[in-house]
């Protein structure tokens, strides 16, 4: 391989490197939101008796987790609960809506 080559394949690598990191500090930061993610639709963490990603029970499983855009947890819309007192989400797990 030539010089030339070589050089310009090590400054495309740096360049790549340099892009790469640019997209990670641009991206949102996010946070675990306990309660707010549908039966079957968490990320992960949803409590005993389940594995991880995708093994929530219930519709908005209080252990349950789903990550968010940082500062959004407790702003996102969700159904009130049967008593018609309001549910939302929470940076820590919860202990309503566990299922039977």
């Amino acid at each position: 391989m030539s010089h030339t080559i070589k050089t310009a394949a090590v400054a495309g690598a740096i360049a790549a490197a340099f892009a790469a990191s640019g997209t990670a500090a641009t991206a949102q930061a996010q946070e675990k939101c306990f309660g707010v993610s549908l039966a079957g639709e968490n990320d992960c963490a949803a409590g005993p008796g389940t594995t991880c990603a995708g093994t929530s029970k219930v519709d908005y499983q209080g252990n349950a987790w789903t990550l968010v855009e940082a500062g959004t947890c407790a702003e996102i819309e969700l159904p009130a609960m049967a008593d018609g007192s309001d549910r939302m989400g929470s940076l820590e797990a919860l202990d309503r809506d566990l299922p039977s």
